[in-house]
């Protein structure tokens, strides 16, 4: 993409800031000229991120932005996304502060939304298998099946790194979502998919390389295991009833509704006449473990179709286009930039 094309749109890079004040001046020095406007977000960094910068950085593109507590990476972004949106932002790219994302890739970021083919871009570590050499084992162990649970609970099953945090949104698409209904932790990625997909907003990823330094995590395993499991399944089961019952009733809403009521139905009959075998001393008949097991094949065969189909309908029309059609909008080199009340 041409830099003249880009500079026709404000493009704001939010960085949620906590325990990063070794390696910010460096993300911050890499940082092209295509980028506007800088949020950095302050999380109540016990180093006084935000006071160094403000002090040190001559950069005039930044500004601090101060939680009075911490909020977690999912509050911070938030508090970016707020003060670009107030500011007229464009697109909002957001990136970490401890150097793990090369902010030289902004523009491969972006371009995809510039050009209304996207609505909102993720990085994705895993396209080149020779860069995951330095990944470490056990985080790479980790994110492989956190990204196969975010495929089912966001219903982007296309996707092979959803819990990357490098992204960019369109300002419109950041709009619509319920910035405040937002997961504030670590699960704030996997939760902006959701609400992303709740809305058929158009997702795509851009290749990017693992980058691990010296520094750890701050997300402890004990967390995923005991949070992340329940909020995938609400969100599975929210989406679901969103997009197949409440928005729409397709031949998925069947085949789920049957596949349901047949698997429901043969456990139940296979349990009771198993009990009531136990109890008479009579092992059941054949006759009587086909009419138990038909129904939840026939069900499990349904839930499969159900499956599949969910599988096929990952949006694919950028909701950015979508607006523009139904007018009330200006073109901008493929953005469409609504005015006054969003529908």
């Amino acid at each position: 993409m041409q830099q003249s094309t880009m500079q026709q749109c404000t493009i704001a890079v939010v960085i949620p800031c906590y325990r990063v004040k070794e390696h910010i001046f460096g993300v911050l020095a890499r940082i092209g000229q295509e980028v506007h406007r800088i949020y950095l977000v302050d999380d109540h960094c016990p180093q006084n991120t935000g006071k160094m910068i403000q002090e040190q950085c001559t950069d005039t593109r930044v500004q601090v932005l101060f939680n009075p507590e911490n909020r977690g990476v999912g509050g911070a972004t938030i508090a970016g996304y707020r003060a670009a949106l107030r500011d007229g932002a464009d697109v909002i790219v957001k990136i970490d502060g401890d150097g793990q994302m090369d902010p030289q890739l902004i523009s491969r970021f972006i371009a995809p939304i510039i050009s209304g083919e996207a609505d909102y871009t993720k990085g994705n570590r895993f396209f080149q298998l020779e860069s995951l050499s330095s990944m470490p084992t056990t985080r790479l162990i980790g994110n492989a099946a956190l990204s196969f649970i975010s495929k089912a609970s966001s219903g982007y099953w296309d996707l092979m790194d959803p819990t990357n945090g490098y992204t960019a949104i369109a300002a419109e698409v950041a709009r619509m979502l319920p910035l405040d209904k937002l997961d504030n932790r670590y699960f704030f990625e996997s939760d902006m998919l959701f609400r992303l997909n709740t809305s058929r907003a158009v997702v795509r990823e851009i290749p990017m390389e693992a980058v691990y330094q010296q520094e750890q995590s701050s997300l402890r395993i004990s967390s995923v295991l005991l949070d992340f499991p329940g909020k995938h399944l609400v969100r599975l089961i929210k989406r679901i009833f969103y997009n197949y019952f409440l928005r729409d009733f397709s031949v998925c809403s069947l085949q789920l509704i049957m596949g349901l009521l047949c698997c429901g139905a043969g456990l139940i009959f296979g349990i009771d006449a198993w009990r009531d075998g136990s109890i008479a001393g009579v092992p059941a008949s054949t006759g009587t473990v086909m009419l138990a097991a038909l129904p939840i094949i026939l069900g499990f065969q349904l839930l499969l179709a159900a499956l599949s189909y969910d599988v096929m309908n990952v949006p694919r029309i950028p909701l950015v286009v979508s607006l523009q059609r139904r007018g009330g909008g200006t073109q901008l080199e493929g953005l469409t930039v609504m005015h006054g009340n969003r529908p």
